[in-house]
């Protein structure tokens, strides 16, 4: 057969499979990644079916390797276009899509090697073998807000409404679907419907099953999930069943301690319910007994008492929905002082919880409400107006409904002309309502609310202009301004009206408090340019205003990146540096303006520049004026570098400031009394120690320095900060004996293991601090340190180690291993000598028993024995990880049993914890060098004669594979290996 045919077919099927890649929503990134490979490889083929035309069996397997497939990665691809819930499959990437198309991608790639070795490699070709099997999923910053918005909903219970309504949004916009209510019910009901399916399949682990259906329960909290008419007929035949008469509380709802209902009952070991806030109370003021029953407690947990909790919401929420239809009897008397206090009574409601808030609206009560803003009593009407705002905050359904009802709008905007009090009730209402895409155009309608602002923006510099906006800049309800202005484009008037226009509405941009969405409106509909504009003026005040604007907006990342692409930077830049026109006011303004752009850089594209700090120039410039400006600008200009200094292209820039000296101003800021200076300090400081020269930071640094260190672990209340300076003192270069005993005498190693224990920090999946106060623990446990060593082991560190093995995080069980490592370097040293007898030996007391490394008297505390912490099997297990530099600390650990007179001794213990196999799989690796770490154990390992036996012949293929064709280095590191085996002869040229 020849093999023309089937390269001709395989390159069709790439061609679809790359054709079926482009219509992928979910893991768009990754398939589109995978999408390049194939099309390169098809190249390749290409290349292949002209050399060669007769049979081989070796490239049509790697073909048919390569066919298949490609074949799954097409059918993957077309069940993320529609053959399976989107919804589903975005919460499940990381479980349905990671391990697939990572497997599907390293099948590939191992077939490529083999067309290599058949076909000769090039370089090409080879890189792309390699970048195949190293291929690794990856999500968009979408899919990966919506992953950490369930899991935070989720942890913290958030099932409101709002927090639904928004996280439907996020996953409309990942999933790229319309977000109208019915695309949504469709979305969410294919959802329902797949984990449905997946339970009955037994598809997910019990964890995974109830992960989902707790999804399922905060996605149909959304609006979108059931109509008004469903809404509405389950309420009122909820309300049917409840009968008039409101319930008092049973007994078993009262706190026994407090006497008020509870609102979070636990249970304590007594069998006793109390709230949690009181019996916390309770034991933290020393009690040890119940304080209903007085017996003893046997321990402190507390249990949430469920089914209790839920017979208290159910009362609150019957009498809710008694007391609502009570109220709105009442609103309809002629009695306006028992209108008031169903009023008053009402709003409580309102503000009290989020379904009591629809219980109203299903009652009906708006179009009364809205009939009484044409009541003469003021106290009705503000009374209305915050039962509206509170009903309409973050619900856009209920938001269409006031709209919907008649004249509403018109009776709002009526208030606008009352007194002071009103108006900015009635602004709020209108705002809120505003934010609705729905609602704009009917506020839009009623030219009353905008009179004043469509004067202006006719653009006329006449008299009426200027008075409209000195009237309008007397008004203390800025806030309504926002959507009002870039509906009738007044941005004509920042730039080309009169001075007092002028003034007066930049005044109005900068001194909103603006939401997120706001902010993304104003640069969507043009602030940005004419901002800009102003930020050239010539008008001290205007300047600065237009500034405090774009400071404000810039805060949003996605307009951070807007100004980098339109270069503003530079206006800012220029703006810092000394002018006749120059403020402290002003600089202050531009420094947090150029600090929020910054922050925003992680979002710009690989291939873009960022137009600013890519000099040599600006970076020095930037930097001085920390020396020579105040705290406000330094802080700013500090968390500008720190931003920039954590990406991954950023280590040249980190370099330049290490040249420009800048470890040597940051340390005295790292004692400053301003506590937000300081903590800008530390986490710059940290940021740039890594990978730097350990003599730029051991000439500035003290024994003053350590002490604040050591005092920021234990006082910060800034976690970065605790972070960074536990970061820093896991970055101090090992064998300074006088660092360490400074960080001692500030008990800074007792402040560092406080989070060891701290099981909050523990549980989390990853935690700065927790990585860094481990990686802070290496600077203790370094082997030429005895004294630190036992300080840290009589704390007991090293059983916190062994349990960090296997809970931590990658970069944890780094850390865990190489204290480990550390402490076990010292061990032979310190165990103790066995007391031989000293009498007849019958007389004498039983001989102690040795350890099986050591063979002296070992223990945790005292000689650090990795077989006394049980720390073996642990290491063994980390040498299975997918991170090789977890595996290399692991290997450095167990290396430790393997020197000098423990060689046999260890060889026999890593073996009875069945490492040595794990070991050798390591030689199977892509990294050089794990690989070269893997064979000097190896090496040692197989000089005994019973595990040639045991183990040699596993070995033997991938020691030879290595001997072929790994670098010099490693090519006779392996040939030596292989010679212990007797594969080879000590005369091989592999030598």
């Amino acid at each position: 057969m020849m093999a023309t045919e089937p390269i001709s077919l395989v390159i069709d099927e790439i061609s679809g499979t790359i054709c079926s890649a482009k219509d992928v929503v979910i893991g768009r990134k990754s398939f589109s990644q995978l999408s390049t490979c194939l099309g390169k490889i098809i190249d390749i083929l290409e290349e292949i079916n002209k050399k060669h035309h007769d049979h081989h069996d070796d490239i049509d397997i790697a073909i048919g390797i390569i066919s298949q497939q490609t074949k799954l990665a097409k059918s993957l691809a077309e069940d993320c276009c529609g053959n399976r819930s989107r919804v589903y499959l975005l919460i499940n990437c990381q479980r349905i899509l990671k391990p697939q198309l990572e497997a599907i991608s390293k099948e590939i790639g191992q077939a490529l090697s083999l067309l290599c070795s058949m076909n000769g490699a090039a370089d090409d070709t080879e890189g792309l073998s390699k970048e195949l099997l190293l291929f690794e999923f990856r999500t968009t910053a979408a899919e990966e807000e919506v992953l950490n918005e369930i899991d935070l909903g989720i942890q913290e219970r958030n099932f409101t409404r709002s927090y639904a309504n928004s996280l439907l949004t996020l996953i409309a916009d990942a999933i790229g679907v319309s977000k109208e209510p019915l695309v949504l019910t469709r979305e969410l009901g294919e959802f329902k419907e797949e984990v449905a399916n997946a339970r009955k399949s037994k598809e997910k682990e019990l964890t995974e099953a109830v992960q989902m259906e707790q999804i399922v329960a905060l996605l149909e909290k959304a609006d979108a999930t059931l109509s008004l008419r469903e809404k509405e007929f389950n309420y009122s035949r909820k309300r049917d069943a409840l009968g008039r008469r409101a319930l008092d509380p049973l007994q078993s709802f009262y706190c026994p301690i407090t006497g008020e209902i509870m609102e979070d009952p636990v249970e304590i070991s007594s069998g006793q319910t109390f709230e949690r806030l009181a019996i916390t109370k309770w034991i933290a003021d020393g009690n040890t007994t119940c304080p209903l029953t007085v017996t003893t407690l046997s321990n402190t947990v507390l249990r949430p008492n469920i089914t209790l909790r839920k017979s208290i919401e159910e009362w609150k929420d019957r009498n809710a929905i008694i007391r609502i239809a009570s109220i709105k009897s009442i609103l309809g008397s002629a009695d306006e002082e028992e209108m008031v206090k169903g009023l008053g009574q009402l709003q409580d409601l309102c503000e009290e919880k989020e379904s009591y808030r629809e219980y109203v609206v299903l009652e009906n009560c708006l179009k009364i409400l809205v009939g009484l803003l044409a009541k003469s009593n003021r106290l009705i009407r503000h009374l209305v107006l915050s039962i509206l705002s509170a009903l309409a905050k973050d619900n856009d359904g209920i938001k269409e409904l006031i709209a919907d009802v008649e004249n509403s709008v018109e009776s709002i905007v009526r208030s606008l002309a009352r007194r002071s009090e009103e108006r900015k009730l009635a602004v709020a209402l209108l705002l809120e309502m505003s934010r609705c895409e729905m609602v704009r155009d009917s506020i839009g309608r009623v030219h009353g609310c905008i009179l004043l602002l469509v004067t202006i923006s006719n653009g006329d510099n006449n008299q009426a202009a200027t008075d409209a906006t000195e009237l309008l800049g007397t008004l203390s309800f800025l806030d309504a301004l926002l959507y009002f202005l870039a509906k009738f484009s007044c941005y004509d008037v920042v730039v080309k009206g009169s001075g007092d226009i002028k003034k007066v509405m930049v005044a109005t941009l900068a001194e909103m408090e603006l939401t997120d969405h706001s902010k993304a409106d104003l640069f969507r509909d043009g602030a940005l340019e004419p901002l800009l504009h102003l930020v050239s003026h010539g008008d001290r005040d205007i300047k600065i205003m237009a500034v405090k604007a774009l400071q404000s907006l810039s805060s949003l990342h996605q307009n951070g990146l807007q100004m980098i692409r339109k270069r503003a930077v530079h206006q800012f830049m220029d703006l810092l540096r000394p002018h006749d026109s120059t403020s402290s006011v002003l600089q202050e303004l531009v420094a947090v303006t150029i600090m929020n752009i910054a922050k925003s850089v992680p979002t710009v594209e690989d291939d873009e520049s960022l137009g600013f700090l890519e000099s040599d120039d600006d970076i020095s410039w930037l930097f001085s004026l920390i020396i020579s400006t105040g705290p406000n600008i330094q802080c700013s200009i500090l968390q500008t570098f720190y931003a920039l200094g954590q990406l991954p292209s950023s280590k040249d820039m980190r370099t330049r400031l290490r040249q420009f000296s800048a470890i040597r101003v940051l340390i005295p800021l790292c004692e400053h009394t301003d506590l937000i200076l300081r903590a800008s300090a530390v986490k710059l400081l940290s940021c740039l120690m890594e990978g730097g020269d350990d003599s730029l930071f051991t000439a500035d640094a003290g024994q003053s320095f350590l002490k604040a260190l050591s005092s920021i672990i234990e006082t910060s209340n800034d976690e970065e900060e605790i972070a960074a300076a536990m970061g820093i003192i896991s970055k101090l270069p090992a064998g300074y004996d006088k660092f360490t005993q400074w960080l001692l005498d500030a008990k800074a190693l007792k402040s560092i293991i406080t989070f060891l224990t701290d099981v909050r920090l523990v549980g989390l999946l990853k935690n700065p601090i927790l990585e860094n106060a481990v990686g802070a623990l290496c600077f203790f446990t370094v082997s030429t340190n005895h004294e630190s060593q036992r300080r840290a082991a009589e704390a007991g560190v090293i059983p916190m180690l062994v349990q960090l093995l296997g809970s931590g995080t990658a970069l944890t069980k780094i850390y865990a291993a190489t204290c480990l490592a550390q402490f076990s370097e010292s061990s032979l040293s310190l165990s103790r000598p066995i007391d031989k007898p000293k009498f007849f030996f019958c007389c004498s007391t039983p001989p102690e028993l040795g350890c099986a490394v050591h063979l002296g008297v070992c223990s945790v505390e005292t000689s650090f024995c990795l077989l006394e912490a049980d720390a073996v099997k642990p290491l063994v297990r980390l040498l299975g990880e997918e991170d090789h530099t977890v595996c290399e600390a692991s290997l450095k650990a167990l290396a430790t049993l393997l020197e000098g007179e423990m060689l046999e001794r260890g060889r026999r213990v890593i073996s009875a914890s069945e490492g040595i196999g794990p070991v050798i799989r390591l030689l199977t690796s892509h990294d050089t060098n794990l690989q070269e770490k893997a064979l000097r154990v190896l090496e040692k390992i197989f000089q005994l004669e019973e595990h040639k036996k045991m183990y040699g012949a596993s070995a033997q293929m991938p020691l030879v594979d290595i001997a072929q064709r790994g670098s010099r280095k490693i090519r006779a590191l392996a040939a030596r290996v292989l010679a212990h085996l007797d594969v080879l002869h000590d005369q091989s040229s592999y030598f």
